[in-house]
């Protein structure tokens, strides 16, 4: 596991790389024979703001459209997830729990279960279960684009779930689409380190103990 979890972490690690192939701020985003994505939200620019198409790994080499549209899907639902677990970790590490039983048949209360990945070997197989079947409704059902009237990738509202957004000009939704971006981008990064951290030597919050402020993690499980 602990070898797993470091290749893990070097995986990632080598995804910030610097591409040392040349490429022009006009064309760096540009597939090979496809659409330029030089322009896209999210797309990464230097110290002057122009895009200069950081893409070490050549995700976007040959893409179409369509590739294009089903990775940041898939970047927009990681990040979104990884936001929710990086606040999960934080506040259950904390000691914050709900009230009562998780599991009255197998007498496990949610105070019962420790943080991170350690959590696994509390829960009942029942208690798993639900949670796949959970995510999987979610995934299915409500995180897709059901009406078909999305405007932008990612826009899973279907007709209901707005919070004032259509009201706001588009200069204030490209500006709160770039921040979820870098957001869920920063807390793939975040939680990945939290697990990696916390299969190596069980100090998921390895920061804190760099300057001098450990945190008891999971003490008393």
């Amino acid at each position: 596991m602990r070898v797993i979890l470091a290749l893990a972490l070097l995986a990632s690690a080598s995804a910030f790389a610097p591409n040392m192939a040349p490429k022009s701020a006009s064309s760096a985003l540009m597939a090979k024979g496809g659409p330029d994505f030089g322009s896209a939200i999210g797309a990464p620019k230097n110290t002057e703001g122009i895009t200069d198409g950081w893409d070490p790994l050549g995700l976007l080499d040959g893409a179409d459209q369509e590739r294009f549209d089903r990775l940041r899907t898939v970047e927009l639902k990681h990040g979104r997830i990884s936001m929710l677990a990086i606040l999960g970790h934080i506040t259950t590490t904390a000691g914050v729990r709900l009230p009562g039983y998780l599991s009255p048949s197998s007498d496990i209360k949610f105070s019962d279960i420790p943080s991170g990945l350690a959590a696994f070997s509390k829960l009942p197989f029942a208690g798993v279960m639900q949670v796949v079947v959970f995510v999987g409704a979610l995934e299915l059902f409500v995180m897709q684009d059901i009406t078909g009237e999305a405007e932008f990738v990612g826009d899973y509202r279907n007709g209901y779930i707005d919070f004032g957004w259509a009201k706001k000009d588009a200069e204030w939704q490209t500006q709160k689409r770039e921040i979820e971006i870098n957001n869920g981008r920063a807390a793939m990064m975040g939680i990945l380190a939290l697990m990696v951290h916390e299969g190596l030597n069980n100090d998921p919050y390895v920061i804190n103990s760099l300057f001098g402020a450990p945190v008891d993690f999971n003490a008393g499980f």
